[in-house]
């Protein structure tokens, strides 16, 4: 199909060039070639986005019915599902998606705006008896104009579930894309607005994110910033939004565990597991990393999995067929390469994989690693590529006490066909999101976060408005 590029910045319901001159080359991960430029936003588009996105909060969008805002919330979803092919094809190209993954993940995107169109009419405050007699009632009100800063592994669904329950709960929204990943953000504003939002209700600023991210965070006018990212970034977005107690949500990095028993359909999980660490080449906070296996079936497990892993197709994400593309830049390769030579080097056991398994682009064949020391990097670091490591365990005491022996608490997954022993270890594991017999951690309807330094608050689910509304309570006398 033919693809119509944004290349600007979306303010007021309309692409708008920006006040300065920067541009940024956004570069095919599987040619390693330039596709398109896109312009890069800079201080003053910060102050303008702002001031056109305070006005539609203040002239209409914070007190439109609830009715109303349902309208047009539905009225995104219907008009994202006639965007499909062509968001997907954004995201194939600017990050190297599988473009089978990149049509699911716009699908998502508008049961996102789906799911928080009818939220709205559902969401709201509480009558409570109080003591002294009279009446005491809350109400959940719109915080203002919040900041929304997405990550490029997950660019458009990311996007979709910050944008949808912030403009569900009356907010106006300033949405910073990652600087190599603009395209999708960009399609989702003009998509909102031919839908009905109103201008100045979604703005996009793609830029980097050392300075349009950073002055949004420190902006006396945006009320809250929900980020997805890595989790040094993280921390520095909640030491500068402290400076005015600003509030924040952070879903960050994650070091997820795969623990599989021995009652388990073991089989089952070895089949699938290598798609709960390697999809999206890895690229994923939720990422299985660390997997467990109980010592009577390491072998036979391990002998599995490894088949699994060198049937998955790594390819050209333009094919129906590919499972797995390329690392989304020459740097992140080189970066998860360092890790593997830090393997080779402690001694680690390469059960496959290791080398680059196309000469253009920046691929990497999905590599399992055995032997990994748990003091090693490759066993404590977010590696954010395709590596996984496998270790026996014994006693679950003990194997608790490694799986929790982590600054990272996202998810991970439990496979064993005892619902005690399930439910035990999943109140033991110190995780945001878990799943039993599956590797399923994302579901629209339920909240999605972490433990630890995995990050604070909730994104999706009736979880999600909450973090986007002040709670005010009013007392009536008699």
């Amino acid at each position: 199909m033919s693809l119509t590029l944004p290349s600007d910045l979306f303010i007021d319901g309309r692409y708008t060039a920006p006040s300065g001159r920067s541009r940024t080359s956004l570069v095919n991960p599987a040619t390693a070639e330039v596709f398109t430029e896109v312009i890069a936003a800079d201080l003053q588009d910060v102050e303008t986005a702002f001031a056109g996105a305070r006005k539609a909060w203040e002239s209409g969008w914070r007190d439109l019915s609830p009715g109303k805002r349902t309208e047009i919330l539905f009225a995104i979803s219907r008009k994202l599902r006639e965007h499909v092919e062509e968001l997907a094809q954004m995201e194939r190209l600017q990050i190297g998606k599988p473009i089978g993954d990149a049509r699911d993940e716009a699908g998502l995107g508008a049961r996102v705006f789906e799911y928080y169109a009818g939220a709205i009419t559902k969401f709201g405050g509480q009558t409570l008896p109080v003591s002294r007699g009279g009446l005491d009632f809350t109400l959940r009100q719109p915080l203002g104009v919040v900041a929304a800063i997405v990550p490029w592994n997950f660019p458009f669904p990311i996007a979709c579930w910050k944008v949808a329950p912030a403009l569900a709960a009356g907010n106006c929204v300033i949405l910073k894309p990652a600087s190599i990943s603009p395209l999708t953000a960009l399609k989702l504003a003009e998509i909102a607005t031919e839908a009905g939002l109103p201008p100045g209700v979604l703005q996009v600023l793609p830029g980097p994110g050392g300075r349009i991210g950073d002055a949004l965070v420190t902006h006396p006018g945006i009320r809250k910033v929900s980020f997805t990212g890595s989790t040094d970034v993280g921390r520095r977005i909640m030491e500068l939004a402290s400076r005015d107690l600003k509030r924040v949500s952070l879903e960050l990095g994650g070091k997820s565990p795969n623990i599989v028993f021995a009652d388990a359909d073991w089989m089952r999980a070895a089949d699938s597991s290598p798609m709960s660490v390697f999809a999206n080449t890895g690229q994923d906070c939720c990422a299985r990393s660390r997997v467990f296996v109980e010592k009577s079936i390491f072998e036979p497990f391990v002998e599995r999995f490894v088949k699994a892993t060198r049937a998955l197709k790594v390819g050209d994400p333009i094919e129906d067929s590919t499972q797995l593309g390329p690392l989304v830049t020459q740097a992140h390769r080189d970066t998860v390469e360092d890790y593997l030579a830090d393997a080779r080097k402690r001694g680690s056991v390469f059960a496959c994989g290791g080398g680059r398994s196309h000469p253009r682009g920046w691929y990497l064949e999905p590599t399992v690693l055995l032997n990994v020391r748990h003091d090693e990097r490759c066993w404590r670091e977010e590696i954010f590529g395709p590596v996984v490591a496998i270790t026996p365990f014994e006693d679950e005491a003990s194997m608790l006490r490694e799986v929790n022996d982590s600054p990272y608490g996202l998810s991970g997954s439990v496979w064993t066909q005892s619902l005690p022993k399930a439910l035990r270890v999943a109140r033991a594991v110190e995780s945001g999101v878990l799943s039993i017999n599956s590797h399923s951690s994302v579901h629209v309807e339920a909240p999605f976060g972490g433990f630890k330094q995995s990050g604070i608050g909730r994104d999706l689910g009736m979880a999600a408005l909450d973090g986007y509304t002040e709670l005010k309570n009013i007392y009536v006398g008699e």
